[in-house]
């Protein structure tokens, strides 16, 4: 490591393994804050670059006197009281570390002084001057790391929702905590949704789905060692093709670190920065699918990952393909949420029932699952199945009430990326898709029928949590109604409960099943079962069978 100082200040360099005794040229990237990303993991970055698994680079640690003044693009006052406001220096800061400080370096080192070798990143405020860095002057700068970037800073999100995508041909890395901004009074609190709104506006303007990669760590929070755990990777997809001038056959290597996607198999194509769901990362089955590992295997199932551009987060995607040949128009397909739970059953049932020259036609069964071995996910379910709620207290059983709220990002990800895959890889029915889900996932059954007219033509609820956010559903179901009455959406609904759950659950579903039963006709079904003894996990055995006949016996 060394010092260089320019216009006054002192930057930390470091430099890679061979600078010392070869005559090499490398890429450079200038980190905001001191360097204080790479100083947590320097020898770590070392490692990486001896072993080729990183390609050599020089970092250059640029020092700020005022971070709250330097790194922010316009003045706003301070989020929380008694903070000093934000100067809004940014502009003249970044001009400074194209014109001045990039100039001094590329003197005093042996750089690669293209804009293409050239990156900016940071963490936090950091982060958001490295992107109106490579905004404003994508003369200069190539590359930008946005490691938890602050996109809450007022007037941001504003901006990238009406100003021109970035330029074509910088490649961004963006990476947040799902935890980010979780305990945030302030505007602060909405780290991550702006972080993942602001990756598919520039997708969906047009800016190249696989220069972009986004990284949401699971559990992460707004600290400097999560920011610093991306960095390795951030270098990776920054650098891809950009390497020190090495002899043939030594480039460092430029695959992305494990559990990163590339931005574009994030989603749903041009729907937002990031994926098309055409391009979303599959493997084979997961090992404990495996005949090889001794572990049984159910006939006729599947199983492949994509990673979310509209919730950010990773799904295990559970298949069963029928062996008889599909109809003319594509099986129809039933979607199941917390597809850990049930995907098993489900296809075990769907395989033994449709055997038979009489028994059910053949149908899909495509189960959507994360990746654990716990039947309930509960973290990720209280967040994808569920609309924003402020829970009081703790839970039943007394451990504290997980996030919640994320419903329409979940629905994004089914509507727009994982149904295009599923047609993409089967011959599946567009005009007959149906949804299940039990307990919150009866509750997000029932909201997708009410939010989503059309999306599916046939619903299951079982046990359905309709007392969530002191039972908003009800609120919603006017509208419903109204469809229904006037024939404008036309739908199968199947409400099933056990006798021996809590009354309340009880009582709720013959409540709903009264108030849609009269707005039978005009293109909508709707039946109510009630199972004998059964409680609120018994109940799901005994409803399988009613469950497919309702969604795939031939009327």
């Amino acid at each position: 490591m060394t010092t260089i100082e320019a216009n006054g200040r002192k930057l930390e360099i470091y430099l890679p393994p061979s600078y010392g005794h070869t005559d090499q040229r490398y890429p450079v990237v200038y980190l905001q804050d001191g360097g204080s990303l790479a100083a947590c993991c320097w020898n770590l970055l070392d490692k990486l670059q001896r072993e080729k698994s990183l390609p050599e680079l020089i970092l250059a640690g640029v020092p700020s006197p005022d971070r709250n003044g330097e790194y922010t693009p316009w003045p706003a006052a301070a989020v929380s009281p008694g903070r000093p406001d934000f100067g809004g220096g940014g502009r003249a800061y970044v001009d400074e570390l194209a014109d001045v400080i990039k100039p001094a370096v590329d003197r005093a080192l042996r750089t690669k002084p293209e804009r293409e070798h050239t990156a900016v990143a940071g963490g936090s405020l950091g982060g958001l001057i490295s992107l109106f860095a490579a905004l404003w002057r994508p003369d200069r700068f190539g590359a930008a790391g946005l490691l938890s970037p602050s996109l809450w800073f007022d007037g941001v999100m504003a901006s990238i929702r009406t100003g021109a995508t970035p330029d074509s041909a910088l490649r961004l890395y963006v990476s947040v905590g799902s935890c980010e901004g979780r305990f945030k009074a302030n505007r602060q609190r909405d780290m991550v949704p702006f972080v993942l709104e602001a990756c598919r506006i520039w997708e969906s303007g047009g800016f190249p789905g696989e220069q972009l990669r986004l990284h949401v760590e699971e559990g992460a929070t707004h600290d400097l060692l999560f920011m610093a755990r991306q960095l390795p990777d951030a270098l990776r997809h920054l650098f891809a093709g950009s390497a020190a001038d090495e002899p043939p056959g030594t480039a460092a290597s430029s695959s992305p670190g494990e559990g990163m996607l590339p931005a574009a198999s994030l989603a749903g194509k041009k729907a937002g920065v990031h994926p098309r769901a055409s391009d979303a990362e599959a493997s084979a089955s997961r090992p404990n699918m495996d005949r090889e590992d001794g572990r049984y295997r159910v006939s006729g199932t599947e199983s492949f990952l994509m990673r979310s551009r509209h919730t950010g987060q990773e799904y295990e995607i559970y298949v069963h393909v029928p062996g008889k040949p599909a109809p003319p128009a594509g099986y129809p397909v039933l979607y199941a949420v917390d597809g850990n739970a049930y995907f098993g059953t489900l296809a075990e049932a769907m395989r033994l029932q449709t055997r038979h020259p009489r028994g059910l036609p053949p149908g899909m069964i495509v189960a959507i699952g994360y990746r654990s071995d716990e039947p309930f996910v509960t973290g990720r379910r209280f967040v994808d199945l569920t609309i924003p709620a402020e829970l009081d207290g703790v839970r039943p059983d007394g451990s504290a009430w997980p996030d919640n709220g994320g419903a329409d990002p979940f629905l994004d990800f089914i509507s727009l990326e994982l149904m295009p895959e599923i047609h993409r890889r089967y011959p599946a029915d567009r005009s007959r898709q149906s949804l299940f889900g039990h307990s919150l996932g009866g509750f997000f059954t029932l909201y997708a029928m009410i939010s989503r007219p059309g999306l599916f033509s046939s619903y299951v609820a079982g046990s359905p949590s309709v007392w969530w956010k002191e039972q908003a559903l009800l609120k919603l179901l006017p509208d419903l109604e109204a469809r229904l009455s006037g024939g404008t959406q036309q739908a199968r609904l199947l409400i099933a409960v056990g006798s021996a759950e809590k009354p309340f659950m009880l009582q709720d579903a013959r409540d709903l099943y009264r108030r849609l039963q009269p707005h039978e006709g005009h293109g909508f079904q709707v039946r109510y079962l009630e199972f004998p003894d059964e409680g609120h996990v018994s109940v799901l055995h005994p409803l399988i069978s009613p469950m497919l006949r309702f969604l795939f016996a031939d009327d």
